[in-house]
């Protein structure tokens, strides 16, 4: 009896150690950790530093400053405004026009013709370049005795030792030229992308319906761009909000200030000044901005919705 009952006893279930839809997480939990160490440590500092008076150079001054940083930036700072007004224009104008050449490149290079590997990779390589060797590329052909300058006074356009980046009136020009070189680029390629996907059946239908390029191109081409166009402004309007590389190098944020954003501000409060408690604050401020435009941004887009 004894044995029988041993014998119709069923096997213990095996436990097993890892089920499959658990699986994936754990693989990416050790990188996944390992990022969110990295970016949320600045983040709680930034927000810890930007409720303190933090200066290294004075550190008697040091202590708990509340929302005192935060009063003088909207009460006491002119520099704020100036340099928050000069940051929406430079994202403005920068992305707008990136975004118009990288459109217009895009269909371009998206063409049939000979030499088209050749013309895209041209038309891409600027994009692999590096913010500072771009930046110092520009000031070298910026430079009033050996760059361009130089040789249109040699045609007897303008005059010699003139320098376009210590002007006041075309500062703001040469900047958006030198970063334009570097962000077109960007979109290219983004919208390039987009464009593989567009059915060419959707242009025959429409050629046999009588629709001219200019229709198909707002009925079809745009449509269907939507999302990768909002995307990609996105992240541009971002970037270029953060800029500090490329006028760092070619202007430091003068002549006089015309050129100083808020990032360059920050990082001239915090490195040249030492006053981290206040660049804190301003960082912060910076990207409550930043996360309320990409919140609204997304939401009056309607960003991933259905195309009619």
């Amino acid at each position: 009896m004894a044995q029988a009952a041993a014998v119709a006893k069923p096997p213990p279930k095996r436990r097993k150690s890892v089920t499959p839809r658990r699986l994936p997480y754990l693989l990416i939990a050790p990188a996944g950790l390992l990022m969110l160490g990295f970016i949320a440590y600045p983040v709680i500092s930034v927000f810890y530093y930007s409720l303190q008076h933090f200066n290294p150079t004075k550190p008697w001054r040091n202590g708990f400053a509340g929302f005192e940083n935060f009063t003088k930036i909207f009460t006491d700072d002119p520099l704020f405004w100036d340099t928050l007004l000069f940051s929406a224009k430079w994202v403005v104008v920068e992305v707008g026009l990136q975004l118009l050449f990288g459109l217009a490149l895009a269909l371009i290079v998206n063409q049939t013709f000979v030499g088209r590997g050749l013309g895209r990779a041209l038309v891409f390589s600027p994009w692999a370049v590096s913010g500072v060797l771009t930046s110092v590329i520009w000031v070298l052909l910026y430079n009033s005795q050996t760059g361009i300058t130089r040789y249109l006074a040699d045609w007897g356009i303008g005059t010699y030792g003139t320098s376009w980046l210590s002007d006041t009136a075309t500062v703001f020009p040469a900047a958006i030229v030198a970063d334009l070189w570097r962000g077109v680029p960007f979109f290219a390629i983004l919208i390039l992308a987009d464009l593989q996907s567009v059915s060419k059946d959707l242009y025959e239908a429409a050629e046999v319906d009588g629709a001219s390029r200019i229709r198909q191109f707002f009925h079809i081409t745009l449509p269907h761009l939507k999302d990768a166009i909002v995307l990609s402004t996105l992240l541009r309007c971002v970037w270029e909000f953060n800029n500090v590389d490329l006028l760092y190098t070619l202007t430091g944020g003068g002549p006089a200030g015309e050129t100083t954003t808020l990032p360059l501000y920050v990082a001239n409060t915090s490195v040249d000044a030492h006053n981290f408690g206040y660049a804190s604050a301003l960082t912060t401020v910076a990207f409550v901005i930043l996360l309320f435009f990409s919140f609204l941004y997304l939401r009056l887009s309607k960003f991933g919705g259905d195309q009619k």
